[in-house]
């Protein structure tokens, strides 16, 4: 089974079961500053899982694109990657453990789905501990279905529990699926969630049952929910018998680009083999990143300086494929291998293929730069070099390398290349000590950028994402009609607001729409919803988000006489709560998008 077929197996079983189909959402999460990308296919539905109604109703399913990058250091491996899709299905307050956990065995076990047989699964349900039960209804079920004790593992918090996402709110026991690989088991406890590699995870149910309090209490929710999760990619892996999912025809026409790029053959020489992996999956996620109707470009902050990583990652490793020693013409090398990966999925995704220019000029110019970047790099390592060699010992100080990596972008990896050529070797345990101090000074200041998410301060970013219609509205008065959202991010400390226009805002605009937003505040404007179809919603006159993917049924916010916008939400009731309005910065985000940031006070 490809993954074509599982995408659209899954979608139309989870149908067949009354769930909804909704769209998968952007890659730039809407208002959450707590991360920087969707990570999982349940970060878009959490104000509904936090109890606010969904348009589309209590039974809801889709596929959903994603990006992690906290283990990029492991992809390559047989089953890490930075860039996946996942599958999920949803119960808000309408069936529970028994009846999600009934779906997920008919939809892996019955034949007429993937026919996985039952002798290959295992389950964990959640161990229990002082202060929540163990899940005994789970398991019951589990043993009901016909999956046997031995096979069914209780397993502790860290590894079958979900949330809460902040420090308080929804949270649950959660039950995972795995598939036995046939290798023997590493000893007498290997079971299901063992890490030796014999049971590989494929699915998993979240109950959400408890609200953790600020007290660290878990009450019982009067309306539970289910939340599950399979990922595309590893799925398919099994059913088709694959050691990794670089094997599976998901990466077959992306590495065959590789091998065309740069001359080498997939399968000759392991360390190579992993470069090859890791260009595979890093061109496919920054592919995705600059696909998305959101879309981020390569800078030194947040989401930017994620994609720049991946994409001068991607380049180091063409290099030591010896991509450098091919033809000139041929060294504009990740946009060939990104428009196979647009060819091989604008079905599921026509985002990228409506993107598709931006896609390729981003990689070129970035690529470009990176090259820049290196030569700059080498041209300063010469500089240092006449006294480098006069060291008897023949050390680089970590020091240095850490200089030529802060100051010129410099990768270390190249560093150790030079000096052993020159028979150098870099001391690398002084330029681990720098890097490391370097990562807990980005870290702090990371802290410091994002602290504050949805979920801890509703009531301040609730007031702030309602400033951002009333911000665009005013911005379309002032400027004109062309202005549109182009994103935002909201902080429990600020709001920041990116918005299409040419040029940069003169003082007396900026001051003209801070008047106006602030004069709807002063107004006490009631905030409105109504759900009504997409088409009716524009024949209204509603702002939608240019290139967002709506469902069939959206929320329409109307704000008093002012702004009419499509809007997941959540709102202030009235204008009058927010206090102040002040724009404290307006900036270039890039090519024709200008930057607001601004406060509430």
């Amino acid at each position: 089974m490809n993954a074509q077929e599982l995408r659209s197996k899954y979608v139309e079983f989870f149908k067949s079961k009354e769930h909804a189909q909704i769209q998968g959402k952007s890659l730039i999460p809407e208002n959450d500053p707590t991360v920087l990308f969707t990570t999982a296919g349940m970060h878009p539905l959490v104000p509904y899982l936090l109890g606010e109604p969904h348009p589309a109703g209590n039974r809801l399913v889709d596929y959903q694109k994603c990006i992690r990058t906290g283990d990029i250091e492991s992809v390559g491996d047989p089953s890490h990657l930075t860039f996946f899709e996942m599958l999920g299905n949803w119960s808000l307050g309408d069936y529970f453990k028994e009846g999600a956990i009934k779906m997920s065995f008919e939809f892996l076990t019955s034949p007429q789905w993937l026919g996985i047989p039952i002798e290959k699964l295992g389950v964990t349900v959640f161990r229990g501990d002082e202060i929540v039960p163990q899940d005994d209804e789970s398991a019951k079920v589990w043993k009901e279905l016909g999956i046997p004790a031995i096979r069914i593992a209780y397993r502790p918090r860290e590894d079958n529990w979900w949330g809460p996402a902040g420090a308080t709110g929804p949270c649950g026991p959660d039950s995972e699926m795995f598939f036995d690989i046939g290798k023997e088991p590493c000893g007498p406890d290997c079971g299901p969630g063992c890490s030796c590699g014999k049971w590989l995870e494929i699915w998993n149910d979240v109950f959400m049952q408890y609200n953790k309090t600020a007290d660290g209490v878990y009450e019982p929710l009067a309306r539970t929910c289910v939340d599950t999760g399979m990922g595309i990619e590893r799925t398919v892996t099994i059913l088709n018998g694959k050691k990794s999912v670089y094997d599976t025809e998901i990466f077959a026409p992306i590495i065959a680009a590789v091998e065309k790029a740069s001359g080498y053959t997939y399968g000759s020489d392991p360390e190579k083999d992993k470069s090859v992996r890791i260009i595979s999956d890093h061109v496919r996620a920054s592919t995705f990143i600059l696909g998305d109707p959101k879309a981020v470009t390569p800078s030194n902050v947040g989401a930017g300086y994620v994609l720049r990583r991946l994409i001068r990652r991607a380049v180091r490793h063409g290099r030591k494929l010896g991509i450098e020693d091919q033809p000139v013409e041929n060294l504009k090398v990740l946009s060939p291998i990104a428009a196979v990966v647009v060819d091989q999925l604008k079905g599921p995704y026509p985002e990228l293929e409506e993107n598709r220019a931006r896609i390729i000029g981003e990689l070129d110019n970035e690529e470009q730069k990176f090259l820049e970047t290196l030569q700059k790099g080498e041209h300063e390592f010469e500089k240092l070099l006449p006294n480098l060699i006069k060291d008897p010992r023949k050390i680089m100080s970590g020091r240095l390398a850490f200089k030529l990596y802060d100051t010129y972008g410099f990768p270390i990896e190249l560093t150790d290349e030079l000096a052993a050529e020159q028979g150098l070797t870099v001391n690398r345990a002084e330029f681990d000590e720098a890097f490391k101090k370097h990562q807990e000074l980005s870290r702090a200041g990371s802290e410091q950028i994002f602290k504050g998410g949805l979920s801890d301060h509703s009531e301040t970013t609730t007031k702030y994402h309602t400033a951002t219609h009333l911000l665009q509205r005013a911005l379309r008065l002032v400027l004109g009609d062309h202005v549109a959202q182009k994103g935002s991010n909201i902080t429990a400390e600020r709001m920041r607001f990116d918005f299409s226009h040419g040029a940069p805002m003169t003082p007396e605009e900026l001051s003209k729409v801070e008047a106006i937003v602030n004069e709807q505040i002063q107004r006490d404007l009631a905030v409105t919803m109504a759900v009504m179809d997409l088409e009716a919603a524009k024949a209204s006159g509603a702002m939608a988000l240019f290139g967002e993917k709506y469902e069939s049924q959206v929320k329409v916010y109307t704000i008093g006489d002012f702004s009419k916008e499509v809007c997941g939400g959540p709102h202030v009731e009235r204008t009058g709560t927010m206090g102040t309005f002040r724009i404290q910065k307006e900036q270039s985000s890039s090519s024709g998008v200008r930057r607001i940031r601004a406060v509430l006070e």
